[in-house]
């Protein structure tokens, strides 16, 4: 069975391939409606869905680093920030 650490390994490489092959496809679009202006028209939604996935990507990525941020945070705390913490609570 996988661990959180796993899972965000693999979601993180499948936002990177996502990425790369939206934006390859994107380049490759544009180059040709570069060629021909004409097929612009057609072209919008299949240029709209790359963008789509570029943006949900991001999205991913910008979740993940706030679950890391949280994990990382709630381990750092030393014993004196635990203390405080528990004094604050108390009402001490």
């Amino acid at each position: 069975m996988k661990n959180l650490e796993e899972y965000l390994d693999e979601a993180i490489t499948n936002i990177r391939d996502d990425r790369a092959m939206a934006s390859n496809l994107l380049v490759d679009l544009v180059n040709v409606l570069k060629v021909d202006p004409s097929k612009h028209q057609y072209s919008g939604q299949v240029a709209a869905k790359y963008l789509e996935t570029l943006q949900r990507s991001n999205e991913q990525l910008v979740k993940i680093t706030a679950m890391l941020q949280k994990r990382e945070a709630a381990t750092s705390m030393t014993e004196l920030d635990k203390e405080e913490i528990y004094d604050l609570i108390k009402g001490e």
